[in-house]
């Protein structure tokens, strides 16, 4: 599936400021906030819808409400900071955990947690701010597909070609929605031009 690049004027503003290495935690959160809006709304422009019938204050008709819920599975830690827009804008969302953390020698990451809700019947969708490599998401969309997900899309703020290859190698039928695509990965794997480590300065740690 091909990678799907957020184009919105707003979302720039809010790139530009998430980059900028004075902004600070607080700060940052709500700047996380508004771009994961934007992602969100993206990735779910297709939703399936069906007919409702209602009736306005001055007469009956039929209209469309979403068909199924959403499920939201953010990768710990720097996942959680994209949850809260989805909650807060779709009637019907689960979520789910998976916990992935990258050695930073290696740049391989390990798995120290995951509890999902049921995901048969649902559209999933795998968030992380960052996709470096593409390991972390590559295991956690193996982690779904294994637990029944199968309307799969991946979330992600800031996207860099390698990921984006590894992501497209392992799952090919999974659309990619990122906010932007950087240039490249420098030699201890960080995404050039990036912003950082996101987990650290979502939470000024």
């Amino acid at each position: 599936m091909p990678l799907h690049v957020l184009h919105h004027p707003l979302g720039t503003h809010v790139l530009t400021h998430l980059r900028d290495k004075t902004t600070k935690p607080a700060l940052f959160r709500t700047l996380s906030y508004q771009i994961s809006l934007l992602l969100a709304l993206e990735a779910t422009r297709d939703l399936a819808t069906e007919e409702k019938k209602i009736e306005t204050p001055l007469e009956p008709i039929t209209g469309r409400v979403l068909a199924r819920p959403l499920a939201v599975v953010p990768i710990l830690r720097a996942g959680l900071g994209m949850v809260q827009p989805f909650l807060d804008t779709f009637p019907d969302v689960s979520v789910g955990y998976v916990g992935l953390e990258r050695d930073h020698t290696t740049a391989i990451a390990r798995s120290y947690y995951c509890k999902l809700p049921p995901l048969d019947g649902k559209r999933v969708i795998v968030v992380d701010p960052m996709l470096a490599t593409g390991g972390s998401a590559a295991q956690a969309l193996d982690v779904v597909k294994a637990a029944g997900a199968k309307e799969i899309v991946f979330v992600c703020i800031v996207a860099a070609p390698e990921g984006v290859a590894t992501v497209e190698k392992s799952h090919p039928e999974i659309p990619i929605h990122a906010g932007v695509l950087d240039r490249q990965l420098n030699s201890k794997k960080y995404i050039l031009p990036g912003l950082g480590d996101f987990g650290d300065r979502l939470y000024g740690t």
